[in-house]
């Protein structure tokens, strides 16, 4: 009997449809996704049979939960944090099954195309706050 190596390799390319320019992308910071606030399906996708990561999406808007200093999707409408855009989850976050915690790249200033972001994002209830992101729209 042989035993012989298997290798086997995935190409993922992130749609970044969202971004409007590179200026920001060289100067993100490091931040943890609480997944649990995520949705299926419109902030990111589950693993299948044969790659069981999952993947946050580019471009999701996200806010910080002042309580466990988490990121969730930004919702205008929370009083926990999340009201306060931080900026989007950059890069594409891989996660295994059963993980909550996910590691991503904050793209916190630079430009973005408002009606191409992931789930949608409502500029009219934007506000300003001295900690939220620097975004230009376009």
């Amino acid at each position: 009997m042989s035993i012989q190596p298997v290798e086997s390799s995935q190409y993922l390319t992130a749609n970044r449809e969202w971004l409007a320019s590179l200026h920001g992308t060289d100067q993100t910071d490091t931040i943890t996704l609480d997944l649990p606030l995520f949705t299926e399906g419109v902030h990111y996708q589950c693993g299948e049979c044969c790659d069981p990561y999952g993947r946050v999406f580019s471009g999701v808007p996200v806010g910080k939960v002042t309580e466990s200093g988490l990121y969730g999707p930004y919702d205008p409408e929370a009083h926990c944090g999340r009201q306060v855009l931080r900026g989007f989850v950059i890069a594409e976050a891989p996660f295994a099954p059963g993980q909550t915690r996910v590691p991503a790249a904050l793209l916190w200033h630079g430009a973005v195309k408002a009606s191409k972001v992931p789930g949608g994002i409502d500029l009219s209830q934007l506000t300003w706050h001295p900690r939220a992101a620097l975004i230009r729209f376009v």
